[in-house]
């Protein structure tokens, strides 16, 4: 069974799980979940950069929170 298919069957199990079997399941990888820290690669933070640089400079499009979430949903085109 491959990773991907894994997670796909413990989200599904999560969201139906019972409280209690939720919380165990918790108590067991908290440590891990606390430890978890989400930061950016060298190459993420570059990409990022050049990509601030040319909105700051008027050569990419920016988009406001609600046009965002519009094109997201479908309900607007880019």
């Amino acid at each position: 069974m491959t990773t991907s298919t894994i997670r796909k069957k413990l989200i599904t199990y999560l969201a139906d799980a019972d409280d209690s079997k939720v919380k165990a399941i918790y108590t067991l990888l908290e440590d891990d979940i606390r430890q978890e820290e989400f930061a950016f690669t060298d190459e993420q933070m570059q990409i990022l950069e050049k990509e601030r640089e040319m909105h700051l400079n008027g050569h990419s499009k920016s988009y406001s929170r609600t046009e965002a979430i519009e094109i997201i949903k479908g309900q607007r085109t880019f």
